[in-house]
């Protein structure tokens, strides 16, 4: 009877996505964010005015894993309550709150003597794409991690290599989901309403840029045709703008690496897509793109890239997205953070001959720069990196996201490209 009972709880855990007991594949348990909806459990208390969410209809992406580098990804507006960072960083080096600093900065893998600092080199951004991360409430005393979908126009605070690290409104920090982007089901609950214009196809995991940024390009989330270059560790006050309908030239990529080409796609203000849930590897070398190189594009226009080889193999043929969107009665099963940071998974780009975007870096990570002109930028809305150092410097305290799932061998893919809105028509070669 007791091993007959064993089996039947082994099996009833499968059954949650825990395991295989019938074969079946690995879904990741996940709760949505829906913008504006207070937090259950907060480590701020939301009635503050810490944060506020906007109204952004989320927007298609090629490639489920994109990099906190890549122009568009995050959107701006010209409104100063988009996130009160100095609001924070008094609620956190408040004695009285000092239970819940620890908590926080454990999470971010620094000290509560190290919180002042870290927060001047976060940046606030409204979120353009629905996006996973690994959220945390604050329960007991402790911060709980847990599996989240935070929709378009949520405000969040990001770091110097573009990864979520606080949720505005609620003052939660934020680490890289875990998980498989293209397996998740997600379950709406709590005030969290299944929004309009959510689509598997919406959904995006971030994983650090290969370096440093001095200044992010953002999309106005209420003008799309004004662009925003803010520099890092700035609100709002010292941003230019640039007009996302000045078109770019695809470069001539083939033959470089995956990393090299599309470092130059970035400086470009292009967006590097891929077919897959698995992003290509570095040193894979691009056969292709599409659109090829010449054509015109505005500003955060994919362009796909087919690769072969690599050290991780080629980009999996199965297009991204998650392969429920209904609800679950499963719980993600998570680790409680760590104290010790680990080190990046992503290797720094090679360098390119592309120039910089002509916006002038912030004279110190921590510290706002004088302030700039708002007049519009003509040059490049580029986002601007400090040059890759040997070993990359993490903030984040959470085991790093597991490696992205690659085919066993290397494989060539390649999809088509729209401009506009982007559609995703994966293919491969052999």
């Amino acid at each position: 009877m007791i091993r007959r009972i064993a089996v039947l709880l082994v099996c009833v855990l499968v059954g949650s996505g825990l395991g295989g007991c019938g074969g079946g594949a690995h879904t990741f348990a996940v709760q949505a964010v829906a913008a504006g909806v207070p937090s259950l459990a907060p480590f701020f208390d939301e009635k503050q005015g810490l944060g506020q969410d906007a109204e952004v209809r989320s927007m298609p992406v090629q490639g489920s894993l994109q990099q906190g580098d890549t122009p568009g990804l995050y959107g701006g507006t010209k409104k100063p309550t988009v996130c009160d960072v100095a609001k924070l960083k008094r609620f956190l080096t408040d004695p009285a709150n000092r239970p819940k600093a620890v908590a926080w900065s454990g999470v971010l893998g620094i000290t509560t003597d190290q919180i002042p600092g870290y927060l001047d080199r976060l940046t606030p951004v409204l979120l353009r794409h629905d996006t996973l991360v690994q959220n945390h409430d604050y329960k007991k005393g402790k911060a709980t991690p847990y599996n989240s979908l935070l929709q378009a126009g949520i405000a969040i605070l990001v770091d110097e290599q573009g990864e979520p690290a606080a949720k505005c409104s609620c003052g939660n920090p934020l680490r890289p989901f875990k998980g498989d982007a293209s397996r998740i089901s997600v379950k709406f609950a709590d005030g969290n309403e299944k929004w309009n214009g959510y689509h598997a196809s919406s959904v995006v995991a971030v994983r650090p840029a290969p370096r440093k940024m001095e200044g992010l390009a953002l999309v106005d989330v209420d003008d799309p045709d004004t662009g925003i270059t803010r520099p890092v560790g700035t609100t709002g006050r010292h941003d230019t703008t640039f007009d996302t309908r000045k078109q770019h030239a695809v470069p001539d990529l083939a033959g470089m690496t995956f990393g090299a080409a599309r470092q130059q796609l970035v400086n470009s203000g292009l967006a590097v897509g891929y077919g897959g849930s698995a992003l290509p590897s570095d040193d894979a070398h691009v056969t292709a793109s599409d659109p090829p190189a010449g054509t015109e594009l505005r500003f955060g226009e994919y362009v796909m890239l087919s690769v072969a080889g690599g050290t991780s193999g080629g980009a999996a043929s199965t297009p991204p997205g998650p392969t429920s969107s209904g609800p679950t009665t499963s719980e993600p099963t998570l680790a409680p953070p760590t104290s010790t940071a680990p080190p990046s998974t992503s290797a720094p780009a090679p360098p390119t001959s592309s120039s910089p975007p002509s916006s002038p870096p912030p004279s110190s990570p921590t510290n706002e720069p004088p302030p700039s002109s708002s007049s519009p930028t003509t040059g490049s809305p580029a986002v601007v990196s400090h040059s890759p150092s040997t070993s990359a410097p993490v903030t984040s305290s959470a085991p790093v996201t597991s490696a992205p799932v690659t085919s066993s061998a290397p494989v060539t893919a390649s999809a088509s490209v729209t401009t506009g809105t982007p559609t995703a028509a994966t293919t491969t070669e052999t």
